[in-house]
């Protein structure tokens, strides 16, 4: 692979700026796709919409979502991530935007969908940029930013969020978030990274056939499922549990949420750094990510239960907890698949895992609609989640094999260039 060859301290603060680009991306990502469950009270008192509905528009995102993370991730091999991720941001920041000018159910509808096709490029070509830039004894850190920012986009939209709906108007939060995005372009256009030799590429590309038949593959897949149910269960419907249930304001809602986002975001940072700081005093990579893994899914599953069946104080507080554990095990959730692909198959690897994986984003809401729609309560929700956890702890022990890299033409790739060989100038 033909590539620029900077000194290596330049390289080495290059490889970290394009890694914060990707947090904040991330994070947009995540800021804008949460809006309308922030925003969810103030809408289904402005529209008359039921709960089924709130639950119908939560879930349609994923449907666009999910089905294009494999052609995205197909996209992101053949045109470059670079390219692929700034042109998903655009639309999604545009389909932000124009959810602020909606007046009907059917609008909100066709622009989660479109906010999907848009924000379907994020996770396959954020992962074929760090499999591709970032050394593989760096990858728990460079996850761990990388989760940061998208667990810390809840946190920053439902505060700032809160605070522009409550004085301001739901409205107004689409519009300021969707224009945030676009800011994001600035920077990223003046990263420049070094073109690969198309033929030499080409001849370590990983065969569709030969990447589909890794039983690691749908391990990954359905571990990430596993924790993607609880996780977008708890991020549609926590706020609207929070005002309905417990009898939080918009306000202090948006306060509480914003706390809870803050310290899932947090752990993961430091979940991230720790991995690699084992990882590197051990030599035991598969026990280092494995673990976080299973102790996620079993914490998960007590705080789901806690969550449902004690009283109020421990409910909270599971909560907070449960943010916790997730923030433990999300830089493993990419960082596994990174490792094991490497930068030949990352992209496509990660965009069939995260298309089955956000199947739950299809299931999570809407089945939580129905729920809440025939009990008028959320126990049942809860329960539910903390039963699909069991799933995961299946996959990572039983179908997840060892967390090394897959040789896709002979030769390991952890000797392929990486980082400071990739590199042509460093992220402003």
């Amino acid at each position: 692979m033909r590539v620029a060859q900077p000194a290596e301290a330049h390289g080495r603060g290059a490889r970290w700026g394009v890694v914060v680009l990707l947090a904040v991306a991330l994070l947009l990502n995540y800021v804008d796709r949460g809006a309308l469950p922030m925003a969810a009270p103030l809408i289904q008192d402005a529209m008359g919409l039921s709960a089924r509905q709130i639950g119908l528009l939560f879930t349609a995102f994923f449907w666009s979502y999910a089905l294009l993370q494999i052609p995205a991730g197909a996209l992101a091999d053949r045109f470059g991530a670079q390219r692929v991720l700034a042109a998903g941001l655009v639309l999604w920041a545009c389909a932000t935007m124009l959810a602020g000018f909606a007046q009907s159910f059917a609008m909100l509808l066709l622009l989660r969908l479109l906010l999907g096709v848009g924000e379907s490029a994020g996770f396959p070509s954020v992962s074929k940029l760090l499999a591709t830039v970032v050394p593989v004894g760096s990858l728990g850190r460079a996850n761990g930013i990388v989760a940061f920012g998208y667990l810390f986009g809840p946190a920053v939209g439902a505060y700032v969020g809160g605070r522009l709906m409550v004085h301001f108007g739901w409205r107004a939060a689409f519009w300021v978030f969707g224009a945030a995005s676009l800011l994001w372009l600035l920077p990223w256009a003046r990263v420049k990274l070094a073109r690969p030799d198309r033929a030499a590429d080409g001849a370590n590309q990983a065969p569709w056939g030969k990447v589909l038949r890794q039983p690691s593959l749908w391990g990954t897949s359905l571990g990430h499922f596993s924790s993607n149910y609880t996780f977008y269960f708890m991020l549609t419907w926590l706020p609207m549990y929070l005002v309905r249930e417990r009898g939080f304001s918009v306000g202090a809602m948006a306060t509480l949420v914003s706390q809870a986002y803050l310290v899932n975001a947090l752990s993961a940072l430091l979940a991230g750094w720790a991995i690699d700081r084992l990882i590197a005093r051990t030599a035991r990579t598969t026990l280092a990510y494995k673990s976080s893994m299973v102790t996620g899914h079993l914490g998960a599953i007590g705080c789901m239960l806690c969550i449902a069946l004690a009283p109020p104080p421990w409910g909270l507080g599971a909560i907070f907890i449960y943010q916790v554990l997730l923030g433990l095990s999300s830089p493993g959730t990419f960082a596994i698949s990174q490792l094991l692909a490497g930068p030949h198959a990352a992209a496509r690897w990660v965009g069939v895992q995260n298309a089955l994986a956000n199947v739950a984003g299809m299931l999570a809401p809407a089945l939580t609609g129905e729920l809440v729609q025939r009990t008028h309560h959320y126990t049942s929700a809860f329960v539910v989640a903390a039963l699909i956890n069991i799933l995961g702890v299946f996959a990572w022990t039983r179908m997840v094999g060892p967390v090394s890299p897959v040789s896709w033409s002979g030769t390991a790739e952890s000797s392929l260039p990486h980082a400071t060989e990739l590199l042509k100038s460093p992220a402003p």
